[in-house]
């Protein structure tokens, strides 16, 4: 996605160490919040270290009551909550609803299944060390800094706060400056639902200073998601103190419509390049469909995207753009698509902010609208010979985060699935891995790495911790300076006997 953080950036409207979030659609300031610079950053992250070390002494069991007091806190309050996601960022207030219900389905799967993915087990020992009892656990890993975007302003920084607070971690969250009052509303609900640890979810604003002070803050990982440009900037910052980071950064993904696929692929593609305005990091930006299909999917496309209609009222299928200088990479991917000699079948207009929805043909592969990011609500279809093609062309990309297959055939739709270079790829449907708990999410490539969600999520927010435990002495110890001189010798014909045999 494109940068929710740029290092280098100032905050907007910054005035004596505040700055004011606005209604992307009005201009109306939303809230006016501080600047938290280095010495404030670290404060607030020395503040959180005891609140974490509280919070992972309570286990398992206390930890997820508290977690489910903080779900239904969010759950009670979808609409209030959703009210300032729509003043704020400027999607609809319905898309606002579907965004928190999943970040809420996420919490308590997280909670849910925490114990079992991280919990102290037993596993088998070997042959070799059968005198051993041999145990793993997932312990916390105490401060996880989290920088989050604009775009999805709850539902992607909770992928990384939930599953970090249900590994036992403590969290400070720094939301992007153009959502910092979402990000605020988040940290003084888990103030209100878990008031005797308060302090486990911490919270900072600004700008990209402030960002780069939060990697330099002593967090025992950092979590970011954003722009692959600005990505790189975040892990040289975090390289100074060897902080471990995880990369949630852009996307370019496509879909390929099979031969035989239905009208359900077209409904599918307006929504995965459109809803959102576009911006979204799994949305839909390329579509491969085959000559068999081609003319009657752009024609179904078309028609669908006919009836759509940007704006702020409760009627519009979508919002402005909520970073204005967004709608100026929009522009410039379309103007090189044209100018490559790409056609628009519909839409093309920026007016401002508002975006109208946009469908281009024949855009050649090298073209900016095809290879870079657009976040918008534009999509490219192009026409091509068969599947097979249209996988090459999908992997032919420097990102691979989503992606999407349509296709009459579950034999030929799951290879496709598998072969495409993606960190998720969804058959006969849109972004619907998102919306699975148990599913890993993040990309290959540019688009990052590193998991959240699901099992893979919980674990990156801990450190594996090994112990082995003697249950009986052997009566020869091969790891003894005591040894007899055969036992080493021993020991190789036994490895022999049982491993030597293979070929």
């Amino acid at each position: 996605m494109p940068l929710s953080e740029e290092l280098d950036s100032s905050p907007r409207r910054d005035t004596a160490g505040t700055f004011e979030s606005t209604d992307p659609a009005t201009g109306a300031v939303v809230g006016v919040f501080p600047v938290h610079d280095t010495d404030a950053v670290r404060a607030i992250v020395a503040r959180t270290r005891p609140a974490a070390e509280h919070w992972a002494a309570l286990g398992f069991a206390e930890r997820g009551l508290r977690l489910a007091a903080y779900r239904g806190h969010l759950a009670r309050r979808i609409d209030e909550l959703a009210d300032l996601v729509h003043r704020e960022n400027g999607k609809p207030h319905d898309d606002a609803v579907l965004e928190i219900t999943l970040a809420v389905d996420h919490l308590a799967w997280a909670a849910a299944h925490a114990r079992k993915t991280l919990g102290l087990r037993r596993v088998r020992p070997g042959l070799l060390a059968a005198n051993q009892a041999a145990y793993l656990e997932y312990q916390p890993l105490g401060v996880v800094g989290v920088i989050g975007p604009w775009n999805y302003p709850v539902f992607t920084p909770m992928g990384s706060i939930a599953y970090a607070l249900a590994a036992g971690n403590a969290g400070v969250f720094k939301p992007s400056e153009f959502t910092p009052a979402v990000g605020a509303w988040l940290a003084d609900a888990w103030r209100t639902a878990v008031p005797d640890v308060a302090d486990a979810f911490g919270l900072v604003t600004g700008s990209g200073e402030t960002g780069a002070a939060l990697c330099r803050a002593g967090v025992d990982k950092l979590a970011f998601t954003g722009s692959a440009a600005t990505g790189r900037k975040v892990m040289a910052t975090c390289a100074e103190t060897l902080t471990p980071v995880l990369m949630e950064l852009g996307g370019k993904d496509a879909m390929i419509v099979d031969d035989d696929a239905d009208v359900a692929a077209a409904d599918a593609a307006v929504w995965g390049g459109m809803s959102n305005a576009g911006q979204t990091c799994i949305g839909i930006e390329r579509v491969y469909a085959t000559s068999a299909v081609y003319d009657r999917f752009v024609t179904e496309v078309t028609s669908r995207v006919a009836d759509l209609r940007p704006g702020s009222d409760p009627q519009a299928a979508y919002g402005p753009m909520t970073m204005a200088g967004q709608a100026d990479v929009v522009r410039r991917h379309l103007d090189d698509a044209v100018a490559a000699g790409g056609s628009v079948a519909t839409g093309g207009t920026v007016d401002g902010g508002v975006i109208a929805p946009t469908v281009l043909l024949d855009v050649p592969e090298d073209s900016a609208a095809v290879r870079e990011e657009t976040f918008g609500p534009t999509l490219t279809i192009t026409r091509v010979a068969d599947a097979e093609e249209a996988l090459r062309r999908a992997n032919d990309s420097t990102m691979g985060l989503g992606g999407s297959v349509f296709s009459g055939s579950p034999a030929r739709a799951m290879s496709l699935a598998r072969r495409m270079r993606s960190g998720m790829t969804a058959i006969n449907s849109v972004l619907s891995f998102a919306s699975v708990p148990a599913l890993p999410f993040g990309g290959v490539g540019e688009s990052g790495f590193g998991r959240i969600h699901g099992e893979d999520g919980l674990r990156e927010f801990a450190r594996a911790k090994a112990i082995t435990r003697l249950r009986f002495a052997l009566p020869v110890n091969p790891m003894s300076f005591t040894r007899p001189a055969g036992a080493v010798d021993a020991l190789a014909r036994i490895t022999r006997l049982r491993h030597g045999r293979r070929r």
